[in-house]
């Protein structure tokens, strides 16, 4: 009871009205980002393509700015519009989205597309149940779109945020327990007339000045509000709730090498997890039971040898694959796959996990084309 006691004090103590300083220090520092429109289009009316929007908030789950960049525009100019993504053939989305991980997104990203073009003409809801009712779209995204591309006064609430108002308020409740409570405050303080921009300027100041670690506080905004910052504690927050250790899976896989340099390659199921996919041949593994780790695993006879070990961290379980490596003939049979040439290799449908195993084989293979 006493640390609901001191959360709610800290809160009252704060300002909720923090939006102007906020907004104003956007106006001048904010980032340029491929899917964003800068505050001094927006504030004449001018929003982002929802497709952008979409795209990009798909994108950032789960993975950094940084890294979705040379994503977002690989995507973009491959199929600039949501009819074109939903006219695609699905192999080409899951190579393109290949290392960015969370594959389901890819998946979703796809129906979600064929969903926007087949049954709203292309265009998006412009609402945040509407949003929600397409396939893929949870709470924070909705929310992010409607306030980003339609200007709705929706609370969006990413990691950043979530990092901002436990700090502005020395919340002692921790997450996820604090969510709805740091979701109504954001609601308390946003702005009516700019919610898109409000959202963007509480992750551009997550992301840059109320860092994890050694926030910038003399260069924050909203310093003054901070109940964290007065206190010298802001490191501390947010306080986030023990994790659950997660466990160790084991397994084997199996890199054929033709003669010529192509590996062998299957598709994995369309369901489940890296569904639809590619993959060296391998023994049954998932998040609840290992698989067989050694040679008896193979999915034909050949002389294959120990090629080591890889280790990979998926969101609930850690992966330890042994690795197992042939050379066959030119003229040898693919099987239920298919032969992926040393030109092509890097452009599969490889998951990251996938591209660990072949490299600890053929190091190298994946990460350039060899053409030339």
């Amino acid at each position: 009871m006493a640390r609901r006691e001191a959360s709610v004090t800290d809160a009252q103590a704060s300002s909720t009205d923090f939006s102007s300083p906020l907004l104003a220090w956007y106006d001048r520092h904010h980032r340029s980002l491929p899917w964003r429109t800068p505050p001094d289009e927006t504030k004449l009316g001018v929003l982002p393509d929802p497709y952008r929007v979409w795209l990009s908030e798909v994108m950032l789950q789960q993975t950094t700015v940084g890294a979705v960049k040379r994503y977002f525009e690989a995507f973009t100019d491959a199929w600039p519009t949501v009819e074109a993504l939903a006219a695609s053939h699905s192999d080409e989305v899951m190579k393109a989205w290949a290392g960015l991980g969370y594959y389901s997104r890819a998946r979703n990203l796809k129906k979600c597309a064929e969903t926007v073009a087949s049954e709203y003409s292309g265009r998006f809801p412009d609402t945040e149940a509407g949003l929600k009712a397409l396939p893929g779209i949870g709470d924070y995204t909705a929310a992010a779109i409607a306030a980003i591309a339609f200007n709705r006064p929706a609370a969006v609430v990413d990691g950043n945020i979530e990092r901002v108002i436990t700090r502005l308020y020395a919340m002692e409740t921790p997450l996820p327990q604090a969510k709805p409570e740091i979701r109504a405050l954001v609601a308390k303080a946003m702005p009516q007339h700019r919610p898109g921009d409000f959202a963007q300027a509480m992750m551009d100041l997550g992301a840059t000045i109320c860092t994890p670690r050694k926030p910038a506080c003399v260069l924050c905004p909203i310093t003054e509000d901070c109940a964290a910052r007065r206190k010298g504690i802001a490191e501390r927050f947010p306080l986030k709730a023990p994790k659950k250790e997660k466990p160790t899976r084991i397994g084997a896989a199996f890199v054929a090498m033709r003669s010529d340099g192509s590996v062998l390659l299957r598709k994995r199921p369309a369901s489940g997890l890296l569904g639809g996919m590619a993959e060296v041949p391998g023994s049954h593994w998932t998040a609840r039971q290992d698989g067989v780790s050694d040679v008896t695993a193979a999915p034909f006879p050949a002389a294959w040898r120990p090629s080591g070990s890889i280790h990979h961290v998926f969101t609930h379980f850690a992966l330890e694959l042994f690795v197992f490596k042939a050379e066959f003939p030119r003229t040898a049979s693919p099987g239920d796959g298919w032969w992926s040439s040393p030109d092509a290799l890097p452009g599969e449908a490889l998951p990251t996990v996938m591209k660990k195993v072949i490299e600890a084989a053929i190091p190298g293979a994946t990460k350039k084309s060899r053409k030339g």
